[in-house]
């Protein structure tokens, strides 16, 4: 791991049939990139997070990775070093989703009373009747997830008093 290199931040969201409807990605390096519907495939994955060091997701070792490698067949943690901060949050007695921890730890957002339930029905109305409102308040709840975890990352490494930069490797069976 080149931890020289810059992080990403990544968060997926999915529609009901199962879709990746958004892919965001936020790099300090080059600020927040959208994968959106015909926007989401291999190529542009790769090239969202071509040159950086670590991904950083909450929750993203059960479902967001496993859900990229399975929808597009992208293994983003056999290319790249991973770190789960959920896991390092429930090490620290922050327990909940990603909003529950952002309240827990003073963040607020512009999205706040959205849920990971409203963001496939967001993506339903903008397809079903093409509501541009919809997918303006989807992307600025996707955006709100990866502009957040660097903070979550940081609030963490303060409560550590070191650098979140190793590997979290989840094994199951």
């Amino acid at each position: 791991m080149n931890t020289a290199l810059p992080p990403a931040y990544l968060d997926i969201e999915t529609a009901f049939d199962g879709a990746i409807t958004v892919i965001g990605v936020y790099r300090p390096d080059q600020g927040c990139i959208q994968l959106v519907d015909g926007g989401v495939h291999d190529l542009n994955v790769h090239r969202a997070v071509e040159g950086i060091g670590t991904i950083y997701t909450y929750n993203g070792a059960a479902f967001d990775l496993p859900y990229i490698k399975r929808r597009l067949g992208v293994d983003l943690r056999a290319d790249y070093a991973h770190h789960d901060l959920m896991r390092t949050c429930l090490r620290q007695g922050l327990r909940g989703g990603l909003k529950k921890v952002e309240q827990q730890i003073g963040i607020v957002r512009t999205t706040a009373g959205l849920t990971g339930y409203d963001a496939p029905k967001l993506w339903r109305a903008y397809q079903n009747n093409d509501a541009q409102e919809a997918l303006a308040l989807l992307l600025r709840y996707n955006r709100e997830d990866v502009v957040n975890l660097p903070r979550i990352r940081a609030h963490l490494e303060q409560i550590l008093e070191e650098p979140l930069n190793e590997t979290v490797q989840v094994w199951m069976r």
